[in-house]
């Protein structure tokens, strides 16, 4: 076809136009940040549009920056306290969500949030948060900008399920991105074998100056959980010797982690797993054994390890704030967790139905506490009203599920969710980012798999985020 002349020269002056603009743009960018915030904001849009061609890559990015990614702190040092601490990820997280965003926008056919039985469990606890931390602000309680930017990160981990739950396509696909998961889990677990030598607690990689060990052993762990359970159901000889090397790789960084609360929350995870598998056995006599030879010897145990609980019962003289239960007196760390538990019940007597709002109490390390002074009866109702609907739904999917890798990755994380409420006595488990995005990952992939075609089947589309009854009206159901 021939353009005539007219329209080539209009064409013509179009491209100049905007290339001039262009080379403005960039000439006034350079001069006024610096090379590492051009590099940036490339690398931002750059991101942006593969994420907006291939919603995969967005998720294996996702996958790997869940544990890879730097940080940087607005105004302190653990990612636990008040400080609101910021990672590369967030920025990650957020570039993929306006893509997805915009993907949605143009394509009617994907679902930005699709139906799931935790839709209204989901919608209630970030309500009650939001509302308790609203309400916070007007009472004064609350800083605007710092509640806010930790409603929001609140939010993420629930931006994770949807974003991953309406991508799956088969179960070829949701176990290529198992897969992702498991090899960020082995880098992390090399990162803190890595650490056991200085003799210093293990922490995840790129935590600032001061380390997070018990979030670390948070994590690791749910993957203690995951890969065990599927060493426990699988039928594959190779998907089981893949997971029980993990299982030997995961459990050192995870005993030198020191975390007694991850450290407890083993002990309901394991029991879980012996009520729940049809291969019990194997782990019943591997427990008893552990047990026995602890007893007989207890050089068998680390002596970090073993001093660590040890002095769980013992009073530093110097510490005027020891707890004591009867005769049972309780070292410094464990002493204030106690007290904590005290102050946020006065507390919640003075504010009982929606508390302070989102860090608009005093900063105290255990969820339970903190979930019931912030955000008072709404919150802790509502809250118990989503691990309620989760359990019974994981449960469910364990059951019904026929392949046995499947049925692992179901039977795990439900005792890895077990071992993290235990592991929430003593940590804020359900708030912190580098054990909630990956737990919702896998919730996200457990909760699909009932309704995903075997990948030699065919696929569904992205986005058809589906109810089991719809699932089996169109024939998706294994």
């Amino acid at each position: 076809m021939t353009i005539p002349a007219a329209r080539r020269a209009q064409v013509l002056v179009v491209i100049g136009a905007l290339t001039v603009a262009a080379a403005f743009l960039v000439s006034e960018t350079l001069t006024r940040f610096t090379l590492l915030q051009v590099a940036g904001g490339v690398a931002a849009v750059a991101l942006f549009a593969l994420v907006f061609v291939s919603t995969d890559f967005g998720l294996y990015v996702l996958i790997l920056s869940m544990l890879l990614s730097p940080e940087f702190s607005l105004g302190g040092a653990l990612a636990e306290r008040r400080e609101v601490v910021i990672r590369i990820e967030d920025f990650v997280l957020l570039i993929i969500a306006f893509a997805w965003l915009a993907k949605t926008a143009i394509n009617k056919e994907l679902a930005l949030v699709g139906r799931s039985p935790l839709n209204l469990p989901i919608a209630a606890y970030v309500g009650a948060n939001l509302l308790s931390t609203l309400l916070g602000m007007m009472l004064g309680s609350v800083k605007t900008v710092t509640g806010l930017m930790y409603v929001v990160k609140y939010v993420e981990y629930f931006f994770v399920y949807y974003m991953v739950a309406n991508n799956l396509r088969s179960r070829e696909h949701a176990w290529r991105l198992v897969s992702a998961a498991f090899g960020t889990a082995i880098i992390v677990a090399l990162y803190g074998l890595a650490q056991i030598p200085s003799g210093e607690r293990v922490s995840a990689p790129f935590e600032g100056q001061v380390g997070e060990p018990n979030t670390f052993g948070g994590y690791m762990l749910l993957m203690i959980a995951i890969v065990l359970a599927l060493a426990l159901e699988t039928r594959s000889t190779r998907v089981r010797a893949w997971s029980l090397g993990m299982l030997v790789l995961f459990v050192p960084p995870f005993l030198f982690t020191l975390s007694r609360a991850s450290f407890l929350g083993a002990i309901p995870m394991l029991l879980v797993l012996v009520a729940f598998s049809r291969h019990r056995a194997p782990i019943a006599l591997a427990l008893a054994f552990m047990a026995l030879l602890v007893v007989v010897q207890p050089a068998f145990v680390p002596r970090s390890v073993h001093s660590r609980i040890h002095r769980t019962f013992e009073p530093e003289t110097s510490w005027k704030g020891t707890v004591a239960v009867g005769q049972i007196q309780f070292d410094p760390s464990t002493s204030e967790r106690l007290i904590s538990f005290r102050l946020a019940f006065d507390g919640w007597m003075e504010r009982p139905i929606f508390g302070y709002g989102v860090t608009g109490f005093r900063f105290m390390d255990a969820q339970y506490a903190k979930l019931l002074v912030e955000a008072g009866l709404v919150g802790l109702v509502a809250f118990a009203w989503l691990i309620g609907r989760l359990l019974r739904e994981l449960l469910r999917i364990y059951r019904r599920l026929t392949d046995p890798d499947d049925r692992g990755l179901a039977l795990g994380l439900l005792a890895g969710l077990v071992g993290l409420l235990v592991h929430g006595v003593g940590s804020n488990t359900f708030i912190i980012i580098r054990i909630m995005e990956p737990f919702w990952f896998f919730v996200a992939v457990a909760m699909m798999l009932s309704e995903l075609p075997d990948g030699r089947r065919g696929a569904r589309p992205a986005g058809a985020m589906t109810t089991r009854r719809t699932a089996a009206a169109h024939g998706a159901l294994p």
